[in-house]
Parts: C-alpha cells; sequence; structure tokens
C-alpha cells in the first residue's frame, strides 16, 4: 500500500544532546573527520548512514540510545569538544578576515550564483564537475573566511540516479527528495511565514518559490524552490530536475535563478542582517539574468538603462567553464522577448535593450537566438575561463564580442580551478601526514614519510577500493536481474595487490569513455599481463538525453561483463560524490583523455592526485598547465592534423596503450630497495608534495578574492549613480563618434639607411597623424604595437609603447603623436599604430571593442629585420 500523504517525524533529543542537531545542520561535517567520527560513534550500527547524513541518523535513532547517550559522560564531552569546535569555526578571525585589516577595500559580501552545487552526497543538488567546482569554491571559501553567500535552485528529484539493465544500457531514475529530509532549514519573514520570491509571467500567471538555507560551514548556501502551493501545477515543476525540460522550462529555471536569486538574496539579507553583496558572481551563464534584475533595482533609484548597465557590470564576475559553443545556453529571440515583455518580467526594462545583450552580433552569429553566455560577458567587468588553456580557448572563442582585437588580448582571464582538500584526501593520508610532522596547510612534510609506509598506505586505500567495488558492482548485478547464485565471481574482482588506472566523469563524447576499447586485443593484454597486470575502475553518467553517449556506457559495460576480462575491468553505475570519495584515494593512475582542447579544467585529477594517485591524461586543462614528469604521464596528442576523428583516436589510443605497457606498468611492478619501487614512491611524493598545493581550492579562491573580487569591489564603489552616468554618456558619445577616427599616416625614422634593417637596442622614432572627428586627445589612447611577425606579417608576442600628443590640432584638424619604439628582439620585426577609446573608469582598452588601425599604405614601412 502506498501513503495518501507524507510527512517527517523528527527527533526529541535531550538537552544535553541538542548540540548535535546543530552540528548535523551545518554541512562542515561532510568535511570535518571529527565530527562525522562523533556521529558514527552515535549509532554504531548505522555506519554508513552516519558517514552519508546525520540528519537522517538521528532521524532514525532510537529513544533508547539517545537515553543511552545523554548519560555518557565521554559521549557528552566529545559532544561538547565538537560543539566548542564549531563555534569557534564559525565565529572567529580566518585568513579574509585578517587581509580585510590590511585592505577595507575587499568586499563585505559577495554572491556566488551556480545552477547546481556539489556540497555532499547527503545534498544531490549536482550533476557533474561544475556543481562540484562549485561546492568546493563555498567550503575553501568557508575555511578562509570569504563572505560568500551561494545561490541556487532545490531540485526536487535532483539530477538522476543511473543503473544498468542486463544489456548494459543507462536507466535513468529520479528519487523525490523531500526538503524536511535534508539538512536545510527553510527561510521564513519575521511572523513566521515562509519568506517567498514572485516572477511574473506572461498572461498574469505568476510563479512563487520559497527559499532554503544550507550551512555549508560559515557560507550560507540559498536554495529556491518552486514546488509551493501558491503555484500552478506547471510552475511547482519549474524546479524539478537539474537540466531537464524543454527550452520554456529551462529558460524559467535560469530566470528564477537570477532573477528569483538576486531577490533571495536581498530576503535574506534583510532579514538576517547579513552584509549586501558588493561583487555579483556567476558561474556560468545559466545565472546570467542576474544582472537584468539588478538593473531593474537600479531603474527603481532613477539611473536609465545605460548608466544601470555601467554599474552592474562593475561589480560582476562572469566564469565561463565552456570550451565549445554547443555548450552555451541558446534560446529563441521570440521566447525571451514574450517573457519579458509588457506582461512578463522586469517593467521598466525595455525588453529591445534586454534582447541586445544576448544578441550574437559576431561574424556566424545567430540573430535568432539569445546566447546567455554572451549576455553574462556584456554584463561583467570581468570574466575568466578556469585553466590558463581554457582561458586561451575561450578568448578565441568569444573574441567576435571584441572585434579589431586578436584573442590575446579579449579581456577574458583565467584562474584554473582547484579542489577542496578535506572533503577529497582520504583521512589515512591525513593521519599519515600527521604522524609525519605535517599540519593541515603544509603538504610538503610527506618528503619525510619512510617509503614503506607510503607504499603500505597505497596498499590500503586500494584495497579499501577493492570491497567498495565488490559491494557496488554486486548491487547493480543484483539490480541487473542476476541472482546471487551467479555472482560468486565478484568476491574475485580486483586485486589490492595489482596496478589500479581510475577513470571516471561525465560521458558526452568528447571525454571518450572508450578510447580504451580501441584495441581491445591490446587493452586485454594489459589487463591479463601474467607479470605486469592492469586494472581498470570506470563510472560515468550520460545525459538523459543523450543516446550516444548512452551508447558509449554500454559499450564499455559489455566488455567489462566478459568473462575473460570482468576480474580486471569494471564499471560501476550511479557515479556520484560518495564513490568518488573511494575511488580517487583507492586508483594508484587516474586517466583523462578527452579531445584536446575541449577540457576545460578536469578537476577529478587533481583530487586524485592529493591522494597520491599519479596522472595519465591528454595535456588538456589544468594538466597542460602543471604537468611535470615527476607528477605522472602526458598522453601524446594528434590535434591540429588534418586527420580524421577515428585516425586520430587510433594513434592517441596507441599511444596511451604504450605508455602503459613500456613506463606506467613498469614503474609501478619494479622491485628495488626493500622489495619496493623506487621511482614509482617518490613520484607519488612529489605529486602530493609538489603539485598537491597548487591544486587546492584555497588557491582558486584566494585568487578570486585578489585578482576579480577585490577589483570589482573598488570598481563597484567607484561608480556611483553620477560616475555611471558619466561612463554611459562618454561611451556613447565614443561609439557615435568612432567611424571618424582613424590613423592618417605613420613615418617612422629608423636607425638604418634602408630603413629595412637594424640592430639589436636601437630605437625607433615614429610620427603619427590620427584623426579623431568629434573625440579629444583625452578620450583616446594612441599606440604602437609590436613583435615578431611572420611570413603573413601577422604580430606574435606583441608589446605596446603609448605614443603621446605633441602639439595641437593641425589645420586639416588631425592630431601629432610621437614616441620611441625600442628594437629588444632578433629577427623579422614588425610593428603597426592603432587608437583606442580611453576613460579611467573602463577596466581594459578593449572594452568597448572599438580600435582604428592604419588602412592602407600610410607611410613608411612597418617591418624590420633585427640584427
Amino acid at each position: 500500500m502506498k501513503a495518501i500523504r507524507r510527512f517527517t517525524v523528527r527527533p526529541v533529543l535531550p538537552d544535553s544532546l541538542q548540540p548535535l542537531s546543530d552540528l548535523a545542520r551545518n554541512l562542515r561535517w561532510s568535511w570535518h573527520t571529527e565530527t562525522r567520527e562523533l556521529f558514527r560513534a552515535v549509532d554504531p550500527a548505522a555506519g554508513s548512514r552516519a558517514e552519508c547524513d546525520p540528519v537522517r541518523l538521528l532521524g532514525s535513532v532510537s529513544a533508547g540510545r539517545l537515553t543511552e547517550l545523554a548519560r555518557d559522560e565521554a559521549f557528552l564531552h566529545r559532544l561538547a569538544e565538537a560543539s566548542a569546535d564549531l563555534r569557534a569555526y564559525l565565529h572567529g578571525p580566518r585568513w579574509y578576515q585578517e587581509q580585510r585589516e590590511q585592505d577595507d577595500a575587499l568586499p563585505a559580501a559577495i554572491a556566488y550564483f551556480s545552477p547546481e552545487f556539489g556540497v555532499t552526497a547527503a545534498l544531490p543538488q549536482y550533476s557533474g564537475g561544475l556543481g562540484i567546482l562549485a561546492g568546493d569554491h563555498l567550503k575553501a571559501a568557508s575555511d578562509l573566511g570569504v563572505p560568500l553567500i551561494g545561490v541556487g535552485l532545490l531540485y526536487r528529484h535532483g539530477y538522476f540516479r543511473q543503473s544498468l539493465s542486463r544489456d548494459g544500457w543507462q536507466q535513468e531514475h529520479y528519487p523525490v527528495l523531500d526538503p524536511n529530509e535534508l539538512p536545510l532549514t527553510l527561510i521564513r519573514e519575521a511572523d513566521g511565514t515562509p519568506s517567498q520570491v514572485v516572477l511574473d509571467l506572461p498572461g498574469g500567471r505568476s510563479l512563487h518559490a520559497q527559499i532554503w538555507q544550507a550551512h555549508v560551514g560559515r557560507v550560507p548556501l540559498l536554495m529556491l524552490d518552486s514546488d509551493v502551493e501558491e503555484n500552478l501545477p506547471g510552475e511547482r515543476e519549474v524546479t524539478d530536475r537539474l537540466y531537464g525540460g524543454g527550452s520554456e522550462h529551462r529558460l524559467l529555471q535560469e530566470m528564477l535563478l537570477g532573477i528569483g536569486g538576486v531577490r533571495a538574496v536581498r530576503a535574506y539579507c534583510r532579514l538576517t542582517g547579513h552584509a549586501a553583496p558588493e561583487v555579483f558572481h556567476t558561474n556560468e551563464g545559466h545565472a546570467g539574468f542576474l544582472g537584468l534584475e539588478r538593473i531593474r533595482e537600479l531603474a527603481t533609484t532613477g539611473l536609465d538603462f545605460d548608466a544601470s548597465v555601467e554599474s552592474v557590470r562593475a561589480g560582476t564576475v562572469f566564469t565561463t567553464h565552456t570550451p565549445v559553443p554547443a555548450g552555451i545556453d541558446r534560446f529563441d529571440r521570440e521566447l525571451v522577448a514574450r517573457h519579458f515583455g509588457e506582461d512578463g518580467e522586469l517593467p521598466g526594462v525595455p525588453v529591445e535593450r534586454v534582447l541586445e545583450l544576448g544578441t550574437e552580433t559576431y561574424p556566424g552569429g545567430d540573430p535568432g537566438v539569445f546566447n546567455m553566455a554572451v549576455m553574462g560577458l556584456r554584463l561583467a567587468q570581468r570574466a575568466n575561463g578556469v585553466s590558463t588553456l581554457h582561458g586561451a580557448v575561450s578568448r578565441e572563442m568569444f573574441a567576435g564580442l571584441w572585434p579589431g582585437f586578436d584573442a590575446p588580448e579579449v579581456p577574458i582571464t583565467s584562474v584554473t580551478n582547484g579542489v577542496h582538500a578535506p572533503t577529497w584526501v582520504a583521512p589515512e593520508v591525513y593521519r599519515l601526514r600527521a604522524e609525519s610532522g605535517g599540519t593541515p596547510g603544509r603538504w610538503d612534510s610527506v618528503a619525510d614519510i619512510p617509503a614503506r609506509r607510503l607504499w603500505d598506505l597505497r596498499r590500503t586505500l586500494r584495497e579499501q577500493l577493492v570491497a567498495e567495488v565488490r559491494q557496488r558492482l554486486h548491487a547493480s548485478w543484483r539490480h541487473r536481474g542476476a541472482q546471487p547464485a551467479e555472482l560468486g565471481w565478484i568476491d574475485g574482482v580486483l586485486d589490492p595487490d595489482v596496478l589500479t588506472i581510475g577513470f571516471a566523469r561525465r560521458v558526452p563524447s568528447y571525454k571518450r569513455l572508450t578510447l580504451m576499447l580501441r584495441d581491445r586485443d591490446r587493452l586485454r593484454a594489459l589487463l591479463l599481463h601474467p607479470e605486469r597486470p592492469v586494472q581498470i575502475v570506470v563510472a560515468g553518467k550520460a545525459h538523459p538525453a543523450d543516446d550516444g553517449g548512452k551508447r558509449l556506457v554500454q559499450e564499455l559495460v559489455r566488455f567489462a561483463d566478459d568473462p575473460r576480462v570482468r576480474h580486471r575491468i569494471v564499471f560501476l553505475p550511479d557515479y556520484g560524490m560518495a564513490m568518488a570519495q573511494k575511488l580517487y584515494p583507492g586508483c594508484d593512475v587516474w586517466l583523462n583523455n578527452p579531445l584536446r582542447p575541449l577540457e576545460a579544467c578536469g578537476t577529478s585529477g587533481m583530487k586524485a592526485a592529493l591522494n597520491g594517485c599519479l596522472n595519465l591524461s591528454v595535456l588538456d586543462g589544468w594538466w597542460d598547465e602543471w604537468f611535470e614528469p615527476d607528477f605522472g604521464w602526458a598522453i601524446p596528442t594528434a590535434e591540429g592534423s588534418a586527420l580524421d576523428e577515428d585516425r586520430r583516436d587510433d594513434l592517441e589510443a596507441g599511444a596511451l596503450y604504450e605508455l602503459i605497457e613500456d613506463r606506467v606498468a613498469p614503474h609501478f611492478y619494479e622491485s628495488g630497495d626493500e622489495g619496493l619501487p623506487g621511482r614509482w614512491i617518490e613520484m607519488v611524493r612529489r605529486t602530493m608534495g609538489s603539485l598537491g598545493p597548487k591544486v587546492l581550492a584555497d588557491r582558486m579562491v584566494a585568487e578570486y578574492v585578489g585578482r576579480l573580487y577585490a577589483p570589482a569591489a573598488l570598481a563597484q564603489r567607484s561608480l556611483d549613480a553620477p560616475r555611471a552616468r558619466e561612463l554611459a554618456g562618454w561611451k556613447a558619445k565614443v561609439r557615435a563618434a568612432w567611424p571618424r577616427v582613424a590613423v592618417d599616416h605613420v613615418e617612422a625614422v629608423t636607425p638604418t639607411a634602408s630603413g629595412t634593417t637594424a640592430e639589436l637596442g636601437s630605437t625607433l622614432a615614429l610620427r603619427v597623424r590620427v584623426s579623431l572627428g568629434a573625440l579629444a586627445p583625452d578620450d583616446v589612447e594612441v599606440q604602437a604595437v609590436a613583435g615578431r611577425v611572420d611570413s603573413s606579417d601577422a604580430i606574435s608576442e606583441a608589446q605596446v609603447f603609448p605614443l603621446k600628443p605633441a602639439g595641437g590640432q593641425d589645420l586639416e584638424g588631425h592630431w601629432l603623436y610621437e614616441g620611441p619604439l625600442a628594437l629588444d628582439r632578433t629577427g623579422p620585426y614588425g610593428y603597426t599604430v592603432r587608437v583606442l577609446p580611453t576613460h579611467r573608469l573602463l577596466a581594459s582598452g578593449a572594452e568597448l571593442g572599438l580600435v582604428a588601425q592604419p588602412t592602407g599604405a600610410t607611410g613608411d614601412g612597418g617591418g624590420l629585420l633585427l640584427r
């Protein structure tokens, strides 16, 4: 029988045990070992439930056990210590507070918007790397004391749970999540009623959402939930599933995230007294509508649209995680116009101006779509990719928004992702480091750990993974319809003494889940090698609508089902945080073989590295940036050649097999002093000690603070209403006048008679005449741009040399500029001259996307051979 109504019965804790509720409701327990151990002691028989979710544990523990604990002096002492430790963590000064004592320009608060957050398996609101990164960002911000407010949606079905059919086809399940059974608190008004945000929809409808809060250490995470009685059935389902539904469904989700999210932040700050955010950070384009809501807010103060845009841009940071245009959300313009029209949302904000923000105005763009990333970039004065390589890819991909500028000058920087060590490092690793004198902030102490201890640690972690794999594999086969009598072979799956390779991620085609299957005979030989066998653990989810990805999963599963190799290669369904926390520490090698350069960052290899796992990866994402032979191996790639996709995959798979055969496996199985693989152990040391500090989320968040949040806060404070109007008016003037700005003539006094060669260290004297139309010299900067040139005269490794006004306007209306050009590089060398807009409130000279350059023969040549 099914219940006709569902509700949650909460336990009544004795007064002495009340601190357990506070500890359970703050998600710090998910990365704080001592708190997790305390909850395991509440009900040792519950074991895994305590590890997964203390809220559920407290809801299931018996009244008799609670009474027993209330009299247990030793337990109460541990509880008091844990409670005091949490209070000190939440309220004591941390890194950010120390920084603000030295620099009060740091923002009082930052709002961080993301469509998904992977904080803990107990709060399944993530699909993959974007959400896990967002969760790690919040946790690292909490540890550092950064005053972040997280903003997302609460999906009643989460993403999906994955299982396999008997023939290996992915199946999706959507369990219903009851917020009352999750570590969440409903935000309420002073009178006790739930606080809500409301959006107006076409046709006189409304979208209501209540606000749940997750306590992520010091960071509040606000999650909007549309499943409320005030909504009609269609609107109640807006927050049903992560990345589900059709185009209008997704648009409503993103409107609720961006517009509703800003309103939720305002309500939270009003009710709690939390400082209002000075900086708004949108993690991918899904939350881009937050800028429109802030424009609407400013319009109510009398600021016009253009001035409001400038004010919003000053305090906005936009992070792109997308390496290909196909990964960006794009909506039909008419759909967007309908929702932002007269009877829709944001009254007072002209719909045609809204549409302009998302229009693809660059060559090859589609004028019929509204591009969320384009809007995000236009409404953010600061933008970044998530690795050095991805920053370069992003500058190329979005260069059309800054016409006239070469990709290296496109104003998109990069902050390489990091991972939250306390979440992903196995407790056994922390304990061994502590025994060797290490501290939480020090990773070099691994150098003092004896080789035998380090090797034994790796085997212990591998052994734990083997047990986890067998348990999960047994459950998977039972779900696939197998009987217990058929599954005796699972007890022999994997071996704790065999080299173990891990591969786990989402399953879009570019990540190449099945690259390892290109030559199946060669793979079998690796798996079954009589002296140096290899075993592989694979996991991953395909998007429910991606049948191509599901076929890749099925192909891998069918290979792993083969009785000849099933003890050496396994596919584990339902990849998520709980599985990952066992998988990363237990693997010896982490495999990543995407099509370069389509991996924006790829943080799974970082998590593995912190546990002493070596990386075997294509030079893409973060690995392109930090690879060293001491940290693992780089898989050679064939991108850029005129190869078809199949031939490229064959070549790169061959390189992968060769690396494993000739270098990886021999290193692992070599027997040196004390019978240990000395070279391998040294690579583990270097990975943990030297690479470890680079991949930390603490480093990432500190970079965001220094390079993006602090400058954004300063710009926001500098751009009060009069300055916002000034900047908007100046930009309008410049755009109107720019067609008449030109470089009319360039003269160069060369240090040689011929004018085509020069000596290294000499100087060119440049004289340039420009036309400025209605602009004045204060509105522009005239620059010489010089560097090495190729056979087509394209300048690379460019240097910029500002030129100075020399006198006033001549009778023909030209302005003269002069300056020296230092010749400091040998070989073919060239220069050009350009005019850019300049203003004290601009973040970069490329901000307007306007540049004037010579259009023809304007004087003496621009090329030299330096000797």
